[in-house]
């Protein structure tokens, strides 16, 4: 076989698998762990079961890929967020909370965050699935930690309350808001924790 042909069949199969990673995600972000289903997958990329088991042993085991892939796409989205120094540290959170709620309104309050949604239905389910959950919570909190002790230096935040728990509490609460807009199909509890974060919480 010419390396020019074993080139283009493994590029095939990368290709193969972002696919189903990518509708996977479609679908579980909406559907939860419990009713997504394999089938449903394969359809959106038409491909042949076979395929499947052929880059994932397990439907555990492609929850864990798409978990991983939701938690990269996620931190390229906000890394360039939290960091853009044409805006001061409070002013983007504030960014990251506007751009979230403009997802939300173009989804119609559909799909909320994967990770928190996932953390709420398998945490006591699959210990793989929670540590990998519990991992990108992590990575997300050190970036807003992060992003709060800039603003505690130039105050913008106040420095009585560690910044790690303020952080801590921002992501929850932010959490918090996702799952009942997702609920109640409204982005009225993203408006409010907008409101009451900036105005009572995040203040110097």
């Amino acid at each position: 076989m010419e390396m020019r042909e074993m080139n283009a069949r493994v590029s095939t199969r990368q290709d193969t698998k972002q696919l189903l990673l990518e509708a996977g995600v479609e679908v579980m972000i909406e559907k939860g762990y419990t009713n997504s289903g394999i089938q449903e997958v394969l359809s959106k990329v038409g491909v042949p079961k076979g395929s499947f088991y052929h880059y994932f042993d397990s439907k555990e085991d492609f929850a864990l890929a798409i978990i991983e892939e939701f938690d990269r796409d996620f931190m390229a989205f906000l890394m360039p967020i939290l960091t853009n120094s044409a805006l001061t540290p409070k002013e983007r959170l504030r960014s990251f909370c506007e751009t979230k709620r403009e997802c939300m309104r173009a989804a119609s309050c559909r799909k909320g965050c994967l990770i928190g949604n996932l953390s709420q239905e398998m945490s006591d389910q699959s210990e793989t699935l929670r540590q990998a959950l519990s991992e990108a919570m992590e990575r997300r909190l050190n970036a807003f930690t992060v992003c709060i002790e800039e603003a505690q230096k130039i105050g913008e935040i106040t420095s009585s309350v560690d910044a790690r728990l303020i952080a801590d509490l921002f992501s929850s609460c932010w959490e918090g808001a996702m799952m009942r807009a997702k609920t109640a199909k409204s982005l009225e509890p993203l408006d409010v924790f907008i409101k009451l974060m900036f105005e009572l919480v995040l203040k110097n």
